[in-house]
């Protein structure tokens, strides 16, 4: 089955339970093809678990979820040592970390020492435990919520560690139509918390997702591509309202979105609609406004529309 096909089916299954968001379902399926972690926002009640917990289960991997507090710790996550008293010895009890797609909720309530287990074992893809290294499932992937509108008792994750995240993918409040039609679907008796009621089925079996992360990493680019992606970046630097421009990471990243992103509309080479349709996710996470900019209002999308405007698409 071809990426295009797979995709569809997914965005099928998803749509079952998932009313509209289609930019938000395409962007977070392309970070999944592109092997990436993701960086959810938005005001609670938008669907974000939901939407998580459904890509689950239609990719066919465990899911796992974990409710960050402030009095969370590091072993919390990554799992502990237990004393087995009928082996006589201690051994490792994993953590939920230890699943395919993991949901990190509201990961910027808890303390930065916990953050850091977890995006360490993001970058690293194992957990070191008393000295003992344990590999994360293949693949692993990463979905954290963050609520834009309440900072009180938060933690913010640094720029660099938010620099982990592939995609910053922001959710809004649905359009008339959809939010109609989620009124109506609770009104029939959907259950979210009942995923198989809804007839929710899985699209990928075991391993065909890392085939098809296989295929997306041989997409064809061509050098006016490179080009324009690192003339995209460079002028971030160079911006006047932005104080810390994209490093060659974020080139990376808006590389590898924009091949799984290419594979999405049914191509397997990269035209300069798919990094600039992109940027935006990639960007808006990596770089820091000037306070001066921010005073007027400016915001990072702001900016990078303004980047990207600025740059010669080429043909």
């Amino acid at each position: 089955m071809s990426i295009e096909a797979s995709v569809l089916k997914i965005q099928a299954e998803i749509g079952k339970v998932i009313s509209g968001q289609h930019d938000v379902i395409e962007q977070v399926v392309a970070a999944v093809l592109a092997n990436g972690h993701v960086l959810l926002e938005g005001v609670p009640g938008l669907g974000k678990t939901l939407l998580v917990r459904t890509l689950g289960f239609t990719l066919g991997l465990k899911f796992g979820r974990i409710q960050f507090t402030p009095d969370m710790m590091p072993s919390d996550v990554s799992g502990t040592m237990i004393f087995d008293s009928n082996k006589n010895e201690f051994e490792f009890r994993p953590g939920p970390i230890f699943a395919g797609l993991l949901l990190a909720d509201e990961i910027n309530r808890t303390p930065p020492k916990t953050q850091s287990a977890l995006l360490e074992a993001m970058e690293e893809r194992k957990l070191t435990v008393d000295g003992v290294s344990h590999p994360l499932p293949a693949p692993f992937l990463v979905f954290a919520t963050q609520n834009p509108i309440e900072y009180e008792g938060t933690y913010p994750l640094p720029e660099a560690q938010q620099d982990r995240f592939l995609v910053k993918v922001l959710l809004k409040y649905p359009s008339q139509t959809d939010e109609i039609e989620v009124l109506k679907s609770h009104h029939s008796g959907f259950n979210p918390q009942r995923l198989e009621d809804s007839h929710v089925e899985a699209v990928l079996k075991p391993g065909e997702l890392a085939e098809l992360q296989k295929e997306v990493i041989n997409t064809t680019v061509e050098d006016k591509v490179f080009d324009y992606i690192y003339q995209i970046i460079k002028l971030t630097r160079d911006n006047r309202d932005i104080m810390v421009g994209g490093s060659p990471r974020a080139g990376i990243a808006l590389l590898n979105i924009s091949k799984a992103m290419a594979h999405i509309r049914g191509r397997n080479f990269v035209t300069p609609d798919d990094v600039k349709d992109m940027a935006p996710a990639v960007l808006r996470h990596r770089i820091q406004l000037r306070p001066e900019s921010e005073i007027e209002g400016l915001t990072t999308d702001d900016v990078v529309k303004r980047v990207l405007d600025s740059v010669s698409v080429p043909r």
